[in-house]
């Protein structure tokens, strides 16, 4: 049974998911980590939730390891959240991240250990954070999984986070093929993300036909051939359900690059059109259109 649980993040995931953990085991075992300077801030800010306070303790790790800790971080930060989170980490810790992309499992396996690991691919949610207000619509989906081939026995661990979720009233799911779900989401970001930020657009701009859509697309199947290469397979009938979910989001909302851009911080292109491009090269492919993404999203960040 999980009883503690640290977070490591506060963005909009971080905090969507701490309020419904916080609110289900008490916010006394809900802890978020941070050091220094923002440590401090966080301790003096109130931060809301669909328009409700948010009860957060803080840590900075040294009162020992969590049973549950969850990384919700950017994919540029995850080096340096990995070092921070060393102190919570004991043998019975189990590790999930939500993290876009598909390579911070791996990432996480290799600094503490692959049995300790879970796979997750958190999907639509249209959340937002503006300051330390997070809104959202949408609470989306969490899925959870392992390889097919488990050869560290993490089934135990994989029940305990199904049921601890479930419990909090979150939308969870136990996925078989989770390195496909993974693929098929990875698809999706490198498509919505991307052109949201390059195009300055909210999620309405990429729903209508248009340049825009026509982009995404194009680098969604970029992407669905890398994977190709890499064994997993993701479908046009794929392509096709994550266009739907993307359809049914608010409009007017818009995905974490977007935001990045408008607060003018590092965008997670590298881990976006960034792995297309390196996977691409190493099987002896081209992917123009995310050539293109990167470039004018490294010429944007050039210029903040």
């Amino acid at each position: 049974m999980i009883e503690t649980v640290t977070i490591v993040g506060m963005g909009a995931l971080g905090i969507l998911y701490g309020n419904a953990l916080a609110r289900h085991l008490g916010k006394d075992h809900v802890r978020f980590l941070a050091d220094g300077e923002r440590l401090e801030r966080y301790r003096k800010e109130e931060v809301w939730c669909n328009g409700e306070t948010c009860a957060f303790c803080f840590t900075d790790g040294q009162d020992g390891p969590s049973d549950l800790l969850l990384f919700a971080v950017k994919g540029p930060a995850l080096e340096e959240a990995m070092a921070l989170a060393a102190p919570c980490v004991g043998e019975e810790t189990i590790l999930l991240s939500v993290l876009n992309g598909v390579t911070s499992e791996e990432e996480l396996s290799q600094t503490f250990g692959p049995a300790k690991v879970l796979y997750a691919v958190a999907q639509g949610m249209d959340a937002v954070r503006e300051g330390t207000h997070v809104n959202y619509t949408h609470q989306g989906t969490l899925f959870l999984g392992l390889p097919e081939e488990d050869y560290f026995d993490r089934g135990e661990k994989l029940e305990a986070v199904y049921a601890l979720f479930c419990a909090a009233g979150l939308d969870v799911r136990k996925e078989e093929d989770i390195l496909h779900r993974m693929w098929c989401k990875f698809m999706l970001n490198v498509g919505i993300n991307q052109v949201c930020m390059a195009y300055e657009c909210d999620y309405g701009g990429a729903q209508v036909p248009g340049e825009i859509r026509e982009t995404m697309i194009a680098a969604m199947n970029e992407a669905r051939k890398v994977g190709a290469c890499q064994g997993v397979l993701v479908t046009q009938k794929d392509l096709q359900d994550y266009l739907a979910i993307l359809d049914d989001l608010d409009p007017k909302a818009m995905p974490s690059m977007r935001q990045d851009g408008l607060a003018h911080r590092p965008s997670e292109v590298e881990l976006f059109a960034g792995t297309v491009l390196r996977l691409a090269e190493f099987y002896g492919m081209n992917a123009p259109v995310n050539e293109a993404l990167y470039q004018k999203i490294k010429e944007m960040e050039t210029n903040w």
